[in-house]
């Protein structure tokens, strides 16, 4: 394939693209095909976050005092540019993530929705007028930025993820340092520089790559006011606990183990469709993804039955071939991991309905997963609490609605949850009782629309949600003013 820029393989820091001050790099390999070596991406450290930390507080007084609505416009010109660019981003995303390339166009155009709802907030950033208890006093409230935040980000989603940080630190009027995914370094790369050229001051938005080291330094530095973090439960718990000492303000998207519950009164065929979706789509790389089907007894069969016709029916391949309908897991740590519990899962007592293996069948080298379902699963088993974030469902039997919720619920995390049923109390039931952020009737259970809350409940979320209104409870925070005149 064609080499990239030289650029892109650099740190962006106060406008300027930047080796690290170590000196060290880190290969970027295509998951899909092996034998394609991106480049040679910036492995930063300390020295590099430090620079970037100050040139987004130098920056900071300026973009601060633009205010919103002029912040919006530099926004807006950024959509105008991804937009233009929109394959390129693509291009990338499937090339160094290895999601189907019209997976990663859908991803794109999520990222523009995301980024237009984002500007139009900039004229909706409001606070309150209140009555004064003197005379002749004005009383109101409003937002202020927080300051420099750190926005760390994973592989899965290289551009939306990314954007729904960036687009409301900036609109908010913080100066921001992006630490993407070291196995998605190009798409960060792509999205900085469209804010550049879209006329967003040098150093209000930096870009450093690399891994724990960058992140760790991002998190201790004094001069960072909040980290924005999507990724594991471990990472997050560490983030959170390394920040308590100074208040560090957090914001933590983290696993999930979601289900989809099939009653005896649902239309087999959709909910079928719908976990083959929710399970299989993005390669089951995503903190919504369906996980666990969770289906009564009574239709266990024919639904097992409809669901194995959807599986089967899918096609492992390269994200760029035209016939593919699931591509590879991000790298080969990942694909280990999915295949070490399918194994531990058959000891438990779990049965491979189909799948089970990796696959080599008519695919370049690359890190490629069958698309697996477990029957028999165990509610308690590991497989049935645990993310393993691949191809691999777990299909839960249960006797009616009360166990499908008690088992639905029965695991640490909280993300998601999707209903298949006719019957409108065990509707509205099931969404006073779930106990998830993200909630689904009759429908793939997976993400929101990019003006909903994204946030998860239990051990999947702490402090606000994303992509929402809410989000600017993080951004910013309250000041109450008096004013005697």
């Amino acid at each position: 394939m064609a080499a990239i820029p030289s650029r892109y393989l650099l740190n962006h820091i106060g406008g300027e693209w930047r080796a690290p001050e170590s000196g060290q790099t880190r290969p970027n390999i295509n998951p899909g095909d092996l034998s394609d070596r991106i480049g040679d991406f910036a492995e930063s450290g300390g020295a590099d976050v430090e620079l970037a930390v100050e040139a987004a507080a130098a920056a900071l007084p300026a973009w601060k005092a633009l205010g919103p609505v002029k912040r919006a416009e530099h926004l807006r010109a950024a959509e105008r540019l991804i937009e233009e660019r929109a394959e390129d981003f693509a291009q990338a995303i499937t090339r160094e993530q290895g999601k189907l390339l019209k997976e990663a166009r859908g991803e794109v155009n999520r990222s523009l929705a995301i980024l237009d709802f984002t500007a139009g907030e900039g004229r909706r950033l409001k606070g309150e007028t209140l009555p004064a208890e003197e005379p002749r006093t004005f009383a109101y409230t409003f937002r202020a930025p927080i300051g420099v935040v750190g926005l760390v980000t994973p592989w899965n989603f290289p551009l939306a993820i990314p954007m729904w940080k960036v687009a409301p630190a900036l609109l908010a009027g913080c100066g921001a340092v992006l630490k993407p995914s070291p196995l998605t370094p190009l798409t960060a790369a792509l999205l900085v520089e469209a804010f550049a050229d879209a006329g967003v001051p040098a150093g209000v938005l930096n870009l450093v790559q690399g891994d724990i080291a960058a992140g760790q330094a991002l998190v201790a530095h004094p001069g960072v006011a909040g980290i924005s973090f999507t990724g594991s439960l471990p990472v997050g718990q560490a983030i959170h606990t390394a920040g308590a000492p100074r208040l560090l303000r957090t914001q933590l998207e983290l696993g999930g183990k979601n289900a989809l519950l099939v009653l005896a009164d649902a239309d087999l065929g959709k909910a079928a469709a719908a976990a083959a979706f929710g399970a299989f789509g993005q390669s089951g790389q995503r903190c919504s993804a369906t996980s666990r089907v969770v289906v009564d007894k009574a239709v266990k069969e024919p639904f097992l039955d409809k669901l194995l016709d959807e599986v089967a029916a899918l096609k492992v391949g390269y994200g760029l071939a035209e016939d593919a309908t699931i591509g590879p897991v991000v790298n080969e740590a990942r694909m280990t991991a999915c295949l070490d519990a399918i194994a531990a899962a058959q000891e438990s007592g779990a049965k491979v309905a189909i799948g089970g293996a990796r696959h080599t069948d008519g695919v370049p080298e690359g890190y490629y997963v069958q698309p697996t379902v477990l029957r028999d699963v165990p509610w308690d088993s590991e497989i049935a609490q645990e993310e393993i974030f691949g191809p691999v469902l777990s299909v839960i039997d249960c006797d009616g609605f009360d166990e499908a919720m008690r088992i639905s619920n029965s695991v640490r995390y909280g993300m998601s949850g999707t209903i298949f049923t006719q019957n409108p109390a065990h509707i509205f039931a099931a969404l006073d009782r779930f106990e998830a952020g993200m909630l689904h009737v009759n429908r793939p259970g997976v993400g929101a629309y990019a003006h909903l809350p994204h946030m998860g409940a239990k051990l999947s979320q702490f402090g606000p949600p994303e992509c929402s209104p809410q989000v600017w409870d993080f951004y910013t925070e309250w000041r109450s003013a008096c004013v005697s005149y």
